[in-house]
């Protein structure tokens, strides 16, 4: 037995199948891949990693199994599970994998590829494990999947409280401990045992404040707007390729950007934090529906008529339309009076987070600095933003307002 001292966890104890994957090649690669990707730019100490995180989720699960009294090589299976949970993940965690999810039709929960072959699979089969089980535990397959991917997992637990953690940011705290102990299935189903019903809103409550405080954070999505679009540029230069960056840690996809001339200012603007500005920052009810939904191509073309507008270089404009509001801790099932109830059915609260989740919503415009004023009222005449209608705020002007308020001097 292995025994880690965590910073969220205090000490984690690791041992049969988990403790022989952990020196793995895929496994060790994820201390080299960031939990937060580019939020590390707003929140300085939010340099956690994947691999950290890997070993939260593995404790989450060990105990949360030994609550449902599930032992065994059934046990030993979703232990597995819980640690190899994120090896599929690409370089800056979820910032690039969308774009990577275009060209090879994968995202970082289908890895029976890469746990099918190599160090992994050895493991595995030395403990008498078959991959494929393992694989389709992480993608949330048969009933203790749940625990590993579904709304009550123990991936949710831990990043909330271990983001929580690292970037100082108290919104995401919950009672872990309470989550876990009050796991129980029912008719196959993962929910809550009775009495639960608020510390499930409390795993809903977390989510929907470090969503726009961390997750969402503009100037995050101002980096990883412009690091999704450095990797767009390196792949069509032919540099480098989808698969290869899929497999790629932060430090690979980083030296790329910077050597290849294509992504060399990207990656120096990301280097030194002199990132892209918003030129609009528009809340939903002013958006045209037709942008809700638009395709990559779609953004591309409305980039260039953006840039055509403005008389800027089109790789000077960068659209972000980010998916529609969506909450799925509110699919999440407690039992109350004896029967088996969705949250959302049954807690008041959850109405009111999805109108705030959508009050919260923006699609943002970004260009360097000196073009963003210029870029952002041509992209109000483009787009058709509704400006008349909703409220749209002069970014600008209220960030000051709010810096003045306090005595702060404005960037």
């Amino acid at each position: 037995m292995t025994t880690i001292k965590d910073s969220v966890h205090d000490h984690i104890e690791i041992h049969g199948v988990a403790e022989a994957l952990l020196d793995t090649p895929p496994v060790q690669r994820l201390r080299r891949v960031s939990q937060l990707g580019t939020v590390t730019l707003v929140y300085p100490s939010a340099n956690h990693t994947r691999f950290e995180h890997s070993l939260g989720v593995y404790h989450l699960a060990d105990r949360a199994l030994d609550h449902l009294s599930s032992e065994g090589q059934q046990a030993e299976r979703v232990r597995a599970a819980a640690l190899l949970h994120d090896v599929g993940h690409c370089p800056y965690s979820h910032n690039v994998e969308e774009l990577l999810y275009r060209h090879t039709g994968k995202y970082h929960d289908e890895v029976a590829d890469l746990i099918g072959t190599g160090s992994v699979a050895t493991v595995l089969s030395e403990h008498g494990l078959n991959p494929d089980r393992i694989a389709g535990l992480i993608a949330g397959e048969g009933q203790l999947g749940q625990l590993v991917s579904g709304e009550l997992d123990v991936d949710r637990m831990d990043y909330l409280v271990r983001d929580a953690h690292h970037t100082g940011v108290p919104y995401g705290t919950i009672d872990h401990e309470r989550l876990v102990r009050e796991l129980r299935f029912v008719d196959g189903d993962l929910v809550l045992d009775e009495g639960n019903v608020q510390t499930a809103e409390s795993l809903l409550l977390a989510r929907a404040l470090m969503n726009p405080t961390v997750y969402q954070h503009h100037v995050a999505r101002i980096a990883k707007a412009m690091l999704r679009r450095g990797t767009e540029r390196a792949l069509d230069a032919g540099v480098t390729d989808p698969e290869t960056v899929r497999r790629m840690d932060d430090y690979d996809l980083h030296v790329t950007l910077r050597e290849c001339e294509e992504t060399a200012e990207i990656a120096r603007r990301l280097d030194e934090r002199a990132l892209y500005k918003r030129g609009v920052w528009a809340e939903y009810e002013a958006v045209p529906d037709r942008l809700l939904d638009a395709d990559h191509e779609t953004i591309r073309r409305q980039e260039r008529e953006i840039a055509d507008e403005a008389g800027v270089d089109p790789q000077s404009v960068i659209l972000d339309v980010p998916p529609e509001p969506s909450m799925a801790e509110s699919t999440s099932q407690v039992l109350v009076n004896g029967e088996v109830r969705r949250l959302g059915d049954q807690s008041t609260l959850v109405s009111a987070l999805r109108v705030a989740q959508r009050d919260q919503w923006r699609l943002g415009v970004y260009a360097p600095p000196e073009e963003s004023d210029q870029v952002g009222n041509a992209a109000i005449r483009t787009l058709g933003l509704d400006l008349d209608g909703t409220l749209v705020r002069d970014v600008r002007t209220e960030i000051n307002a709010t810096l003045d308020e306090f005595g702060a001097t404005p960037e």
